[in-house]
């Protein structure tokens, strides 16, 4: 046991024992092996590459983009970027009635960056569970929003760029969430947090009223049992987020009238098997209302992945937005998507997924955008009423 100057020094005049000493520090660091021996670390690597033909070309006909939009959050729309770097320590919840654990997520790079987090904290919370019915599970602190098909952890998404309805959506809150197995093919959760909240495109509130203007989450999920046959596992979940305040408490506009007096999220997502097994396939509806301004927007997608075997499969999205941002810029005028005025807008998605090295993800992707607007996002063409935009990526994702 090597001790340190103090420690000898005391030791020598005898107000305390070197074995004394040694047994604290053993103790201790028995203690730190017993509250670590549960915690794993993992995270992942996200980099990438994108190419929108039309870029940059200023003065284009009508019916296309001078300048198309990126779709990966804020980066350069023709480069090479580091998405993000994502680093989790995690403790679950055992199968004891009063058990703990907690959950730390550290978010680095630009996508933390446009998602305007907390010292790069995108998850930061303590798990309790307390033994009522079949217990309750509770996350207090910093923790993702219970709406949304699409992650924010870009490798449990079937595609490279995120959806409109993606966008819609918050993304992490502030506040307390609980969750109850009602039974094996239902769960529901419910909770109150902050008004403030972190979201990509306009979908962000900097208030700091707290909970004076609280916001409230809920919604059940069901999971088909085995008796479904070849839809067993397929989910079904509905939920509602609603946020308090008014108009003038953070200056209007996007970051304060938005989110004001009854601004409101609905979402309804499905997960389906098929019977080829093969082919999985999903759905998602997004609403989003602010009563206060009278915005309001709505966007429905359909998924579908096709596996050919382990390491390989396609995956396709196409969808549908309509809405009436604010003159601000909309949902999206932060991230330069087709929007700046009532709109209508489609797009379809088509990514090959690889893995050919360990605990690589490689991605290609195009994906091609049609809005009905003389507005998309960063230009307005010299006429005409209909654009397009293209998009050609690459990712790689290192998960560990």
């Amino acid at each position: 046991m090597k001790f340190n100057k103090w420690t000898l020094g005391l030791a020598a005049v005898g107000v305390v024992s070197l074995t004394s000493a040694a047994y604290a520090d053993e103790t201790k660091v028995s203690q730190l092996n017993t509250a670590l021996s549960n915690t794993t670390i993992s995270g992942y690597v996200d980099v990438a590459a994108q190419f929108t033909p039309q870029s940059g070309n200023a003065s284009s006909a009508a019916g296309n983009v001078g300048t198309a939009p990126n779709y990966y959050y804020g980066s350069a729309a023709n480069s090479i970027n580091l998405n993000v770097v994502d680093i989790a320590l995690d403790k679950p919840l055992d199968e004891s009635p009063w058990a703990s654990g907690y959950h730390v997520e550290f978010f680095v790079g630009p996508v933390a960056q446009s998602m305007g987090l907390n010292n790069d904290i995108r998850q930061a919370y303590v798990t309790m569970r307390t033994p009522v019915g079949n217990g309750i599970d509770w996350k207090i602190g910093i923790f993702d929003t219970i709406v949304g098909y699409e992650s924010t952890t870009t490798g449990n998404n079937p595609n490279y760029s995120h959806s409109y309805g993606y966008n819609m959506e918050p993304t992490t809150h502030t506040g307390i969430l609980a969750n109850y197995k009602v039974t094996d093919w239902l769960s529901t959760q419910a909770g109150i947090a902050d008004e403030s909240y972190a979201g990509f495109g306009g979908y962000t509130a900097a208030s700091t009223s707290g909970l004076y203007h609280p916001t409230f989450m809920w919604g059940p999920t069901l999971t088909a049992p085995d008796s479904f046959g070849w839809a067993k596992g397929a989910t079904l979940s509905a939920a509602t987020i609603i946020t308090g305040g008014n108009t003038g408490n953070n200056g209007g506009g996007i970051n304060g009238g938005y989110h004001g007096a009854g601004a409101k999220t609905i979402y309804v997502g499905v997960t389906l098997p098929t019977p080829i097994a093969a082919l999985t396939t999903g759905a998602s509806f997004d609403y989003l209302n602010a009563a206060d301004v009278s915005a309001n927007e709505w966007d429905g997608a359909v998924y579908g992945s096709w596996k050919f075997n382990d390491k390989l499969s396609l995956n396709l999205r196409a969808e549908y937005f309509e809405g009436k941002p604010l003159n601000t810029g909309g949902a999206y005028g932060s991230i330069g998507a087709p929007f700046t005025a009532n709109n209508d807008a489609q797009e379809v998605t088509a990514t090959v997924q690889y893995a050919l090295w360990a605990n690589v993800l490689t991605r290609l992707e195009v994906r091609w955008d049609h809005s009905n607007s003389t507005g998309y996002g960063y230009v307005t063409p010299a006429g005409g009423t209909q654009q397009n935009a293209f998009l050609l990526a690459a990712q790689a994702v290192y998960q560990f």
